[in-house]
């Protein structure tokens, strides 16, 4: 697969039905069958894409490892910290709250290009699997003013966010 990653800000009623679905295959066919083509169709208001950076991102946002839990809240819940709806390996799906919404929105704002890089430079490259330069920087920053952007919109409008990654 890609490994592509999209954010999705749900609504309480989206968020509500994908959490009451009981099983993993259950909730991923209602992202892929129901949510994706719903909201690329009619709500792309609330769609951001992340292409690849998604990885680098976290690592960023984190502790500069790919694991659930490392770094600090609420930097660290941007892309894989909060609820884990899917627990297959061939598919992320992670919901965030209004509130975990809001102080990653605030948390994000904060941030300058200087910070930014500070962390990403701070990233092991032995851990990484993309090549840390000056390019993959650029590309990282560029995805995620999409990413910040949506969280700030999601936090205005009390929304939850929900990030997926293809394996």
């Amino acid at each position: 697969m890609s490994c592509l990653g999209v954010y999705f800000a749900l609504t309480d009623e989206d968020a509500d039905k994908l959490r009451a679905l009981g099983t993993d295959d259950t909730r991923l066919e209602f992202v892929t069958d129901d949510i994706e083509p719903r909201y690329w169709e009619d709500g792309k208001a609330y769609v951001a894409e992340n292409d690849k950076a998604w990885d680098a991102m976290h690592r960023t946002l984190a502790d500069g490892e790919l694991t659930w839990d490392g770094g600090t809240y609420p930097l660290n819940h941007t892309v894989l910290g909060g609820e884990r709806l899917y627990t297959g390996d061939d598919y992320i799906l992670i919901l965030k709250t209004p509130p975990q919404v809001r102080d990653i929105a605030a948390a994000l704002d904060a941030l300058t290009e200087q910070d930014f890089r500070r962390r990403y430079d701070a990233i092991d490259e032995d851990s990484y699997d993309g090549d840390k330069n000056d390019e993959d920087f650029a590309y990282t920053w560029e995805w995620f003013q999409n990413v910040r952007t949506l969280y700030r919109k999601a936090a205005q409008e009390g929304r939850h966010m929900l990030f997926t990654a293809d394996q």
